[in-house]
């Protein structure tokens, strides 16, 4: 996997966690731990993201 693609197949993976994020805050009684581990996996992602950007090519 070209590192393009690793950068791209992240952020896929970032705007799905972000979708399932929203629509968790928007079910009365979703677990808010649930959704703290959710947040915490997409600035995880966010970071690493950042780190292969600034990856000289």
């Amino acid at each position: 996997m070209s590192l393009t693609s690793h950068i791209a197949e992240l952020r896929r993976k970032h705007l799905a966690l972000s979708e399932e994020v929203d629509r968790a805050h928007r079910k009365p009684g979703y677990d808010d731990l649930t959704i703290a581990e959710m947040k915490r996996q997409k600035l995880r992602i966010k970071e690493e993201i950042t780190r292969l950007e600034q990856v000289p090519a």
